[in-house]
């Protein structure tokens, strides 16, 4: 047997090396991104939710009314269920009785975790 040395190993493995390489190169360029893909929204998963405006006392903040119809476990009765929560109203756009819609966001406050999308309908 004979010994193969360091400089014949590398020579034998170099065209591999190269072989590998230039299949690399064009799925690489298949993996960029065009500008029309860089450019669309990207999907939120925060919640939004609907509901009426309770109160608007407080600076720049609203609490709004959610109601949402529930079917009981064992007797299927629909019931409602409402829950009370605080939103940012940046504008201080809303007065009590709109609907509106809010969208779920970082803590803003102790209590404020929605903030003002839209007002859907102004109160009469």
């Amino acid at each position: 047997m004979e010994q193969e040395t360091g400089q014949e190993i590398m020579n034998e493995m170099q065209p591999v090396a190269q072989a590998v390489d230039k299949t690399a190169k064009p799925t690489a360029k298949a993996n960029k991104k065009t500008v029309e893909e860089d450019s669309a929204p990207k999907k939120s998963n925060k919640r939004i939710l609907q509901g009426k405006v309770f109160s608007n006392k407080a600076d720049k903040t609203i609490v709004v009314k959610i109601v949402r119809q529930v079917a009981h476990p064992l007797y299927k009765k629909y019931y409602k269920k409402t829950k009370k929560i605080m939103a940012h109203d940046e504008r201080n756009e809303c007065s009590i009785g709109d609907t509106v819609k809010v969208k779920e966001c970082r803590p803003l406050s102790r209590n404020k975790r929605w903030e003002l999308i839209e007002v859907i309908e102004k109160a009469k």
